[in-house]
């Protein structure tokens, strides 16, 4: 499957909340589609206290099947969990493969915990397990600490550390990230980010920072600019791309443009791509969406200094009376070997999402154009989720006054 067919079949699930999952093992890649979020009820309880608790669980397990275009596809599952109490919530994720004695072994373990500190203060730690190939012994692989303050309204700060674990298995500072974010004007908001990376000479050295300007305007558009900057071999920053970003909403509808500049061999930046999407939804419920990307970059030609149409997504999402959800992707691509001829349809991709009385069922098919031309089935996912919540309320009574 290439890079399009995967990203293809991950956009599927991305808009309604859908995660697709990609999991690496004996060198190959999995897509597993249909994993839907869920978003449990909490139904109110009538109650003379003035104060309630809420502890929040649920559990979802989804399983990637192999079919009848790869029976070799190592089956994969997929267990999820949430858990919340007071002001901790942790989330963990395991991927399991089937291995050959038929049982699925542990592959890899995520988890999530988020910390309110206070009114002002949010901590996230996330922890990455990997499993040997005897699925016996688990090590921790990398871990990324987060701390967020908001002092107010209009200001925040963030400082993000991941570590990874050095030969003896001490972790180590690999990457620190520093986002502050702050209002400088009547509906204007300026972030700045600072990336620090390892450097050959021990510790972290600056990587790169950006610049990224946002401003609302009355008609609800939002415009965008982000400016990145690189060091040089001296340690000078010096400008890199620029990326300017509209975006304008219309009762149901949508538009939304991006520009990207890239400095040139005398530092001077010029327009490289520009990426137009217009995003529309009916009285019925569908949507559609076409995502056309013009670049100065033509498969099969050279470079004339102009912008040239190279792609166009369309993806259309609707909804049935009986609860099914369907998506479909055509992706029209230029042709390298008759870059004159326009685009040419390179890729489709169908998916269907059917719930049942304990979970879903989801399958993904994708065709894509071979080496001849031609049109043809290059996969079909099929995965099962289940997502059984558990809602636990606790209350403390009101002492009663004497």
């Amino acid at each position: 499957m290439n890079a399009h067919a995967r990203d293809a079949a991950v956009a599927l699930s991305s808009r309604d909340g859908r995660r697709a999952s990609r999991v690496g093992a004996f060198g190959r890649v999995l897509v597993v589609i249909g994993a839907c979020c869920f978003c449990p009820r909490i139904f109110a309880q009538t109650s003379d206290s003035p104060t309630a608790q809420e502890s929040t669980k649920w559990t979802a397990t989804t399983d990637l099947k192999s079919d009848d275009l790869f029976p070799e596809r190592i089956p994969v599952r997929i267990i999820e969990s949430h858990s919340q109490n007071g002001n901790r919530t942790l989330d963990k994720r395991s991927v399991e493969i089937r291995g050959t004695d038929g049982h699925f072994e542990p592959y890899q373990d995520i988890e999530k915990e988020n910390l309110t500190v206070d009114a002002s203060t949010v901590r996230t730690t996330v922890r990455t397990f990997a499993w040997d190939e005897n699925g016996v012994k688990k090590a921790l692989v990398q871990v990324t600490e987060e701390e967020k303050h908001i002092p107010s309204g209009d200001a925040s700060n963030t400082v993000r550390v991941t570590y990874n674990p050095d030969v003896n298995g001490r972790l180590q500072p690999v990457q620190r990230e520093i986002v502050e974010t702050k209002n400088i004007g009547q509906d204007l908001e300026e972030t700045n980010t600072t990336v620090m990376l390892s450097s050959i000479n021990g510790g972290l050295s600056p990587a790169f920072k950006t610049r990224e300007l946002s401003k609302r305007a009355a008609d609800n558009s939002v415009e965008t600019e982000k400016t990145t900057w690189l060091p040089d071999v001296n340690g000078k920053w010096q400008l890199s791309e620029i990326r300017r970003n509209t975006s304008t909403r219309e009762a149901k509808d949508r538009r939304m443009e991006e520009i990207v500049f890239r400095s040139d061999a005398e530092g001077k930046p010029g327009q490289i791509s520009r990426v137009v999407s217009q995003e529309c939804e009916s009285t019925s419920g569908e949507t559609r969406s076409v995502v056309e990307t013009y670049s100065i970059d033509v498969p099969g030609t050279t470079r004339d200094g102009s912008l040239h149409l190279t792609e166009r997504k369309t993806t259309t999402e609707s909804s049935s009376f009986n609860g099914e959800r369907s998506t479909e992707q055509k992706v029209e691509q230029i042709n390298p070997g008759d870059p004159g001829a326009g685009l040419r349809v390179s890729l489709l991709v169908d998916g269907r999402i059917l719930p049942g009385p304990s979970g879903e069922q989801s399958t993904v098919t994708i065709r894509a154009r071979d080496s001849n031309g031609n049109l043809g089935i290059v996969s079909v996912d099929t995965a099962t989720a289940d997502r059984l919540p558990t809602i636990q309320i606790r209350q403390t009574t009101a002492e009663t006054p004497q």
